[in-house]
């Protein structure tokens, strides 16, 4: 079954170009298309899509207040954040909502049908720049644990975690913390597990949404 996307967007050429665009790929289609935040409220309960691709400055409901009401209804659906705005607070703003990836339209069309993809899979998805921004202003961490019994990450699991997402390397991890590459490896690999995501960039969003982590 293709991967079911709605668009949202106040521009209705960019959002006929991208279903123009999502349309020659086999495994997707374009379920909808709403011009505002509250449409796709109104949208999202009869077209149940997998993925969303939101703008953030639209008329009325913002993107982000659509994306925190989203996902307060539904956490199955993905929600991509796809704007012409790299300002750090809408950054900051929908990863805490709930988006899962927040995209810049200035990327190849290329970039956003694999992300849509990927979303579909599960996994997080961040424009470079955005994602240069997060470790660019990473300034130290909130000790909270995460769930209770084997999914609480320990004092040095969130150590290494603090440095993995200032986008330290395992051996310059091992450095920093005075223990060995493997030991490092075996921590990264232990919080990959914990906090049920595949890869470092899913760590980041997971850890600025659950405030693991505190920004500047």
């Amino acid at each position: 079954m293709p991967i079911q996307v709605l668009l949202v967007d106040d521009h209705a050429v960019l959002r006929d170009g991208l279903s123009n665009i999502i349309s020659l790929e086999q495994d997707m289609e374009v379920v909808g298309q709403a011009n505002s935040g509250a449409q796709a409220l109104e949208m999202l309960e009869e077209l149940d899509p997998q993925v969303i691709l939101m703008d953030i400055n639209m008329p009325g409901m913002s993107g982000v207040e659509a994306i925190r009401r989203i996902r307060a209804n539904n956490q199955k659906v993905a929600v991509l954040v796809l704007t012409m705005f790299d300002r750090d607070e809408y950054l900051y703003e929908s990863i805490r909502a709930g988006a899962t990836g927040y995209l810049l339209k200035d990327a190849p069309s290329s970039d956003v049908i694999e992300a849509i993809r990927s979303a579909a899979k599960g996994e997080s998805i961040l424009h470079p720049v955005m994602a240069r921004k997060l470790l660019d202003n990473i300034s130290g961490e909130k000790k909270t644990d995460r769930g209770s019994g084997d999914d609480t990450l320990t004092p040095r699991e969130l150590d290494v975690l603090q440095l993995m997402v200032k986008g330290l390397s395992n051996k310059e991890i091992a450095e920093q913390l005075f223990i060995s590459d493997k030991t490092v490896k075996i921590h990264v690999s232990n919080i990959l597990k914990k906090l049920r995501v595949k890869s470092r960039s899913q760590a980041i969003i997971y850890a600025i949404q659950h405030e693991l982590v505190l920004l500047d």
